[in-house]
């Protein structure tokens, strides 16, 4: 087993994944997925951190941004009817749908990095290479494999599977495997980026190639 790096590293490599995730190569991996990520990627007004909702939304409020609308700094769409957005203090707003618990941050709700939503279940990523889970847990998809720790990136499947991204290149892939969607092909080095989508998943590796599986 690879050594577990430590805060600053984890969180220098948080920041490089941040930078390496706004690439127009992995904004097409993401649209290709067609799950959450594509909001994450897109993200909200750069200038002023509100979020612009678009589409269709009914009684489940997903589109209605709680006020104040201010201080975004990314966004993740839930496939069922939620939505998350991050502070820039490291909190988590969610809204939507809340049927099974995934509008109920855990606490304490501070030092989170990044956020993924899934169908009924959502990730956070701390600042410390954590992966904070909640929301619906039928498959295992809330199950964070030991050791949770040394994260780098998260992703939230719609069909209740989930994906971390470890800061030496590799994934780790938990929850319903019905599709294979959990069985990262060998090799699991040199990732960069991670996807997930309904029953399957996507890794962009450091030389622009892509990896699908599921």
């Amino acid at each position: 087993m690879s050594r577990i790096p430590g805060r600053a590293k984890v969180s220098k490599a948080v920041a490089l994944a941040h930078q390496i995730q706004y690439l127009s190569l992995a904004l097409r991996l993401a649209l290709f997925a067609g799950v959450a990520v594509c909001a994450q990627l897109t993200g909200p007004a750069w200038a002023d951190g509100s979020i612009v909702v678009w589409g269709s939304w009914g009684s489940d409020n997903e589109g209605n941004v709680p006020p104040p609308n201010a201080g975004f700094v990314a966004v993740a769409a839930g496939y069922y009817y939620h939505s998350l957005g991050l502070k820039a203090d490291g909190s988590i707003v969610a809204w939507g749908d809340n049927r099974k618990g995934q509008c109920n941050v855990p606490s304490p709700n501070t030092g989170f990095v990044a956020v993924a939503a899934g169908g009924y279940h959502n990730l956070g990523l701390k600042a410390d290479g954590s992966i904070v889970a909640w929301g619906s847990n039928a498959y295992g998809e809330g199950n964070v494999p030991s050791p949770n720790t040394g994260f780098i990136a998260i992703a939230a499947g719609g069909d209740y599977h989930s994906l971390g991204l470890k800061a030496d290149g590799s994934i780790v892939a938990w929850g319903w495997n019905d599709h294979g969607q959990c069985n990262v092909p060998s090799p699991n080095t040199g990732f960069v980026v991670v996807s997930a989508g309904f029953g399957h998943s996507l890794g962009l590796k450091a030389d622009g190639s892509i990896v699908a599986w599921g």
